[in-house]
């Protein structure tokens, strides 16, 4: 049984191989990178390490060669971007045979109106129509998103957001990268859909826990999308980014992450770790950079 990660060395990759590496021999496990020099950490542990670049999908169909059961992460950059390169990765997933795929998506996909939305419904879509059996991880938001607004907290700023009353299911990276490695080495999840996300909290009530981790009371800034734009453009947010930033603001506004769901425990044997202690280990790994 061959296991393979695609996007092996960005941060979710990086969790999740580690985590696999906990049960499963390494030498059953191989990773697709697009630049393979900066595998070598996975190459010394006797993991094997394939160059697989989305952009380059003849350089797919090599990497996914003789490989049982496939983890695709989804990749970064604008929608249309992303949406041919995870195209190429399912059409190169299909021409080499491969027996199974799991798929990191977004929470509630199929109906969900949020701008990233369109690319993990394609994305799904495409693997649907390939006929191999499929695992979509439908994963709300990555804690870890929030460091930079932390960070400005920790400095003394407020919390500025325009998501009004929206709620998201924040989890830690290293929630969903358990997930993944236990649905990509398991049994029994053929043709399963999990929606995997934390306890909804609104920006107040996310605040609040924050408050508590660090000791101080936070001001909370509801602002409208035009004034937060301008205030994290201020911040030194580079202008490309702003936008989509801004939309963030707004999916979570219109309810887009606010899903409850046990699903994690259903891969786990345990809830998503809760708010007060991820955000305690978030400040603690702020603290240790510092």
């Amino acid at each position: 049984m061959k296991l393979l990660v695609t996007g092996a060395t960005g941060k979710l990759g990086t969790k999740v191989i580690e985590t696999l590496l906990k049960t499963v021999p390494a030498n059953q496990l191989a990773v697709s990178v697009r630049n393979p020099e900066k595998a070598e950490r996975w190459r010394a542990l006797g993991v094997e390490v394939r160059h697989g670049d989305f952009d380059h999908p003849e350089t797919l169909d090599t990497a996914f060669a003789g490989i049982d059961r496939l983890l695709i992460i989804s990749a970064d950059g604008d929608n249309e971007t992303r949406i041919r390169q995870h195209t190429a990765a399912v059409s190169a997933a299909k021409h080499a045979q491969v027996g199974f795929i799991a798929y990191t998506s977004l929470v509630n996909a199929k109906e969900s109106k949020m701008f990233l939305a369109p690319v993990h419904r394609v994305t799904e879509e495409a693997i649907l129509k390939t006929g191999i059996p499929y695992c979509f991880l439908r994963n709300n938001w990555y804690l870890e998103n929030e460091i930079p607004s932390i960070q400005g907290v920790m400095a003394g700023a407020p919390w500025v957001t325009s998501a009004g009353s929206g709620r998201v299911g924040w989890a830690p990276q290293q929630d969903y990268a358990e997930a993944a490695a236990a649905v990509l080495a398991g049994n029994g999840h053929e043709n399963s859909i999990y929606e995997l996300t934390g306890k909804p909290f609104t920006q107040e009530e996310f605040v609040s826990a924050l408050g508590k981790v660090l000791g101080k009371e936070i001001p909370v800034q509801q602002v409208d999308d035009e004034v937060y734009a301008d205030i994290i453009k201020g911040a030194g947010v580079p202008e490309f980014l702003v936008p989509f930033l801004v939309d963030i603001q707004k999916g979570i506004r219109e309810g887009a992450l606010d899903l409850e769901s046990h699903d994690f425990e259903k891969l786990l044997s345990r809830p998503a770790t809760p708010i007060d202690q991820a955000l305690s280990q978030i400040v603690s790994g702020i603290g240790a950079t510092e």
